[in-house]
């Protein structure tokens, strides 16, 4: 198939807008700003049918913290009055039996099996460890006795915070198969964690790390965050020479966002050039250090240990097609369509979106009302996006053999402003499409260069809630 033959929508935009090298952490495509309310409000077993369905990813969240930080536009909730976080376990149970009902009534694609089967699990937010150890049982029993996952056979991975992974909630957690816990530290300054609006003391982070190893869950992770205000080399050091004390099997390493809406919006010019220049020097400083320190480097974000237990293919960036989201903030992605609930960021949206949650009848899960087709080319930036963000690069043979065009061909005018910042690796192996460690270290600019005109247009077009 020739670029001049397949679909591509609109004239795409001008590659590399103007901006620093943190224009946006590209943790899925299309972003979740570009959703819109689906007025044909497609049944899930129409959608499903024809997907492969025998290697799901399977998604639980969990809308609900104890505080919220100064930089997190996640959706979550600031606390919960009593019996909402028992509501909204109700009315994940009435959602799990409706979505895998739609799944199995969807069937079978042409060569597949016809079975429903999760290869990897995840529980995230908010924070899943907010809920109580009989809460955490409770959600395991809907993801394995409702949603079909077999947990203590699969990956399944845990976010967690310093004040909420306690030990009887890991102990249900270890005992349920939990393979990955990650601990957002972000830094073990306690001025640093104060300038984030993070009420931590390192103390406490210390106590939770000792729990998370008597706990034995096999890898852990550590969140750290650069870029904080009155952060230094020095300061950015220490708390990397913390985190690797507890030799964690991952780190990954965060840019601080000021995103509106949150906790920091107006405490920091995110258009300041000297901003940009210090986050981009914290982050080589890291890098270098962990790479030092023997870490493996699979993404600007993601460090590995070379001994950590192998975790298969997922790398909990939810990425994947094939992935059946559970919880009012989480997402779904089919080849065709990516679907969620309404997203917002302020605290009384969310707790609309919650309360309308909970009171919903099993049979109102069975449609996707929120969401944004992949039609055009959005396949293609979406494969790209989630490949060529990878250290070890993207296979050409397969995003060919997919396509039947190469990348560069597609997107000459991306490809050839990357070429010529030196961010693709011209001594990368045959076959292998791969950026240079300054290609990685500007993810953040190059992933939000490859969007498509309709979703910057609709990304721009989103009034925030």
């Amino acid at each position: 198939m020739s670029t001049a033959t397949h679909p591509t929508g609109p004239a795409a935009p001008e590659a590399l807008p103007a901006g620093g090298p943190y224009q946006s952490y590209v943790y899925g495509y299309p972003h979740k700003t570009s959703y819109r309310v689906r007025a044909d409000r497609p049944a899930l077993r129409e959608l499903w049918a024809g997907e492969p369905k025998d290697a799901l990813s399977l998604y639980l969240h969990i809308p609900f913290c104890e505080v919220r930080c100064g930089f997190c536009n996640l959706f979550t909730r600031i606390g919960a009055p009593e019996g909402l976080t028992g509501a909204y376990l109700d009315a994940l149970e009435r959602q799990a039996r409706t979505v895998r009902a739609a799944l199995e009534e969807s069937g079978t694609p042409e060569g597949g099996t016809g079975r429903v089967r999760f290869a990897n699990a995840a529980f995230g937010g908010g924070t899943p460890t907010f809920l109580t150890a009989a809460e955490l049982t409770r959600l395991c029993d809907i993801a394995e006795h409702r949603m079909g996952a077999e947990l203590r056979a699969i990956p399944l991975s845990v976010e967690a915070s310093p004040a909420t992974a306690t030990a009887d909630r890991l102990a249900v957690l270890a005992e349920r198969g939990t393979t990955r816990l990650s601990l957002g530290v972000q830094s073990f300054v306690d001025a640093e964690a104060r300038a984030a609006v993070r009420p931590q003391r390192r103390a406490e982070v210390e106590a939770a790390l000792g729990r998370v190893r008597e706990a034995r869950i096999p890898v852990l992770n550590i969140d750290l965050i650069y870029g904080i205000d009155g952060q230094t080399e020095a300061s950015w050091r220490h708390s990397l020479d913390a985190a690797l004390a507890w030799r964690p099997e991952e780190l990954y390493l965060y840019p601080l966002y000021v995103r509106p809406g949150t906790g920091l919006d107006g405490r920091t010019d995110t258009a300041d050039p000297e901003w940009d220049a210090r986050r981009l020097r914290l982050y080589r400083h890291g890098r270098d250090h962990l790479l030092a320190a023997g870490y493996v480097q699979h993404s600007m974000r993601m460090f590995r240990r070379p001994d950590a237990p192998e975790e298969g293919e997922d790398d909990y960036s939810c990425q994947r097609d094939g992935m059946v989201g559970l919880g009012c903030g989480a997402r779904s992605y089919t080849s065709a369509l990516h679907y969620s609930f309404d997203y917002a960021v302020g605290t009384r949206r969310i707790r609309g979106i919650i309360d309308e949650f909970t009171a919903r009848p099993a049979e109102d899960f069975g449609y996707a009302e929120y969401g944004r087709a992949l039609d055009g080319d959005e396949p293609r930036r979406r494969h790209l996006l989630q490949s060529l963000l990878r250290a070890e690069g993207m296979e050409l043979a397969a995003y060919t053999a997919r396509f039947g065009t190469g990348p560069a061909e597609d997107f000459p005018r991306e490809f050839g402003q990357f070429a010529d910042r030196g961010w693709l690796d011209t001594a990368s192996p045959a076959g292998v499409l791969r950026l240079t460690p300054e290609g990685l270290a500007h993810s953040d600019a190059l992933g939000p260069a490859l969007y498509s005109a309709p979703v910057r247009a609709a990304m721009a077009a989103y009034e925030l809630k």
